[in-house]
Parts: structure tokens; sequence; C-alpha cells
């Protein structure tokens, strides 16, 4: 069997959010499944929108999931050279051809066939054929156009939905570079899969429809064909697509949020795939049970109370002085000194159980090490004289107890035996 290598490769056009973390995981797992190589690849040909800012915000999501790469990151716009020579081939055997159609012209073509109500789509007038005479090429710049099959049908066993079947009377040659010879993304992928030999393409389902003009490409390279997995969309919490509510933000707004990346990464693994009614696991069991069997083809359901769940079950699992160490970093930014007050470890332990995040944590036990100004409202209706006298002998007995649940909660209750 050939060695698996997958890949991940994501546009820099904004940040890592939960479906491409999910594509990274599941594309890593399978190559760590399987003792295979995992390549990142940073598709950066869109220029207008590629931003270095959106590069690092990848690798740092990347990096805090612990998704390490074998390979790469390569870059698109590094690999022109290779992209124009491989057009250059194509040009030469036939398989490609330059088009000096118009904007306007294509316009005029799209309008009369929708008036027709077809299926608007280039209708090959620059496309060499034996018995075609094509006119002399006017003095503008030419785009070059992909000779797409124009029979017979593109087929693949796609390993989440099954047997996928196109038409090739519903592909049009497909653009593969631009008159300015830049070219375009569906292009530039098959030279990268070929190139970088590239077993199993793991990927969202949105590109389904780029499958099979990628196939034909590849074919007509002479190059293998991967195999396809195309991962179903994720839902919201209220089955809406996904949104900034409810998960469509960057992965590392999770980490500013007080979510722990080994919790995140057990909530991705089970978004759309499953083994038996395991919820909770780590990283290597993942790595060991991971197939693509058992992804399921129907859309996968973002479940926030799921999360919050699971993030509170690594938290308790999590050694104290990791955990307070973490507590302490978010206490910092907020310009807390915990230096004067208890153990920080020690008011992590107490209120750990009741927190299902780094952030509620840190909220929970702030209180020890800051000086607190009650509303005077407040005050004046709840610290009765009554109340006073409790507080302070509270503040008395407080100072010769040792700091541990059982031995507070039994002062609180021989001082105020009416609130037990």
């Amino acid at each position: 069997m050939k060695p698996v290598r997958t890949r991940f490769a994501p546009s820099p056009t904004g940040y890592l959010h939960i479906g491409g973390a999910r594509t990274a995981l599941f594309s890593w797992a399978f190559a760590r499944h399987h003792g295979g190589t995992f390549v990142l690849r940073i598709e950066d040909t869109d220029v207008a929108r590629s931003t270095p800012e959106a590069v690092q915000a990848i690798l740092d999501g990347m990096q805090w999931l612990g998704l390490a790469h074998d390979e790469g990151p390569f870059y698109q716009m590094q690999r022109m050279d290779r992209y124009k020579e491989v057009i250059q081939q194509m040009l030469a055997n036939g398989s490609a051809y330059h088009c000096y159609t118009s904007r306007e012209e294509l316009d005029v073509l799209r309008a009369e066939q929708e008036a027709r109500k077809e299926k608007p789509r280039y209708d090959g007038r620059w496309r060499p054929e034996e018995d075609k005479v094509l006119p002399t090429p006017p003095a503008t710049p030419s785009v070059i156009r992909f000779k797409n099959p124009k029979n017979g049908v593109v087929t693949w066993e796609d390993q989440v939905k099954g047997r996928i079947e196109f038409a090739n009377t519903e592909l049009d040659d497909l653009i593969i570079a631009r008159a300015d010879g830049t070219p375009t993304y569906n292009f530039c992928v098959c030279v990268d899969d070929w190139d970088m030999g590239i077993t199993h393409v793991i990927r969202g389902d949105d590109h389904v429809n780029n499958t099979p003009r990628q196939i034909n490409i590849l074919q007509a390279l002479g190059a293998e064909i991967p195999q396809y997995a195309h991962l179903s969309m994720i839902l919201g919490d209220d089955g809406a697509k996904l949104s900034k509510r409810h998960g469509a933000v960057s992965v590392m707004q999770y980490d500013e949020d007080g979510f722990l990346p080994e919790a995140v990464i057990n909530y991705l693994a089970r978004l759309g795939w499953s083994h038996g009614d395991e919820e909770v696991f780590s990283r290597q069991q993942f790595v060991e049970w991971f197939d693509l069997d058992h992804i399921t083809a129907s859309a996968a359901q973002f479940n926030t109370e799921k999360l919050l769940w699971l993030n509170q079950h690594y938290m308790k699992q999590t050694p104290i002085a990791e955990l307070s160490a973490k507590v302490k970093a978010r206490l910092s930014v907020r310009g807390i000194n915990i230096d004067a007050g208890p153990s920080l470890e020690q008011a992590t332990s107490l209120y750990v159980d009741r927190c299902n995040t780094l952030n509620v944590l840190a909220d929970a036990v702030e209180i020890f090490y800051t000086q607190v100004t009650p509303n005077p409202e407040l005050l004046a209706q709840h610290l009765t004289d009554e109340a006073r006298l409790a507080l302070a002998d509270f503040t008395m007995g407080i100072a010769s107890v040792t700091w541990e649940t059982p031995a507070i909660n039994a002062l609180i209750k021989k001082l105020s035996p009416s609130m037990v």
C-alpha cells in the first residue's frame, strides 16, 4: 500500500475557524493513524484578500491545537514558475488552449443562455477541434482554458458520501490561467496534489463541485488520482448555518475565552465522527480509532453546552499546579497581583469543580486578590447589625482555620446555623 499523505490547504483570507480546524484535525489524524505524512499548504493565490496576518492566525491556531505538520508550510505564490511550466506543457500537448473571448462577449453569451433557461457555460468558441477553423487571434491578452472531455462521466467513490458522478457535458472548459498569466485555484490545487504525492484529500463538501474538474485535470497530467473524502458542513446550536454566535470564530478565540485545546480537540473529533458511544477520549486514543468509515454524511451540529461540559471535564483532570498557572496568566493580564493573598493553587482547588472555563475560574478566584468595593445600596440593604457581628466573628475565625473547604464550611455552619 502506498504511504498515506494528506494535506490541509487553507486560504489565508481570514482566521482558522472551527470548520477548518476540524478538516485539519481529520487530515492530521488520518495521516497519524496510518503512519503517514501530514502536509500544510497555504493557498495564497488570491493576492487581493490574502494577508500575512491571516497566515499567522492559521499557524497560531494549528500550534495551539497541537496539529503539527510534517512538511510545509508550502506557499502557492512561491510555486508560480512550476504552474507556468505545467501550463506550457499542456498547451504543447493540446490539453489546454488560448481563449480570446472578451468579458463583454461572455456577458452576452450568459444573457442569451439565461434567456433560453440554459445553464450558463462557456460555448467553446476558441476550443481547437479537428474540423474547426479558428479565426485569427486578436491583439489582446488571452486566458488559457483546460480542454475538458466532451463525453463520458467523472466518478469517484467518496470516502464519506459514497459514489458521486458528474457528466462531462455539465463541465465547461475551465480557465486555468488568467489573462495576466496568473494560474487559477483549481489548476494550482491539481499541480500541488500531484507534486506533493497527496493520496487522500479530506476537505469540506463545498469542494464537491471542484472535484470532477480537478480529477479531469489530474488525468490530463497523467497524475495518480487521490481518494477524496468530503466532510459535511457544521450547523450552529439552532440548526442554522454556523455563525459567529456559535463557532464560526477564530480558533484562537476559544483560547481567549478560556477553553483548553484538549477539550476543543476532543469536541471537534466528535463533530461528524464517532467511535461507538465514546464521548471523552485522549488525542492518542482518537488517532488509534480514527478512520474515514465512521464519518457521517449528514451535517454535524455544534453544541456549545457539550463543549463547555467537555472543557470542565478537562479542567478537573488538569494538575492543579498547571491549572493555577493558566489562571495566573489570566489574572496577570487583568493587572491583578496574587502575592498579597492565599495560595492560588488552593483558591483554584476551591472553585474548579464549579467552573467550565478558565475565564470563569479566574473570575471566581479574583475576589481573593482584589479590594472589593460593594455597592452602597446593597450594603444598606443586607449589612444589618446582626450580619456585621457574624462577619466579625467569621473574620476572626478564618484566620485560625486550615485553608480547606471542610474547615471553612464548618466555620460557616458554626457561626450561621440558620443559613445551613
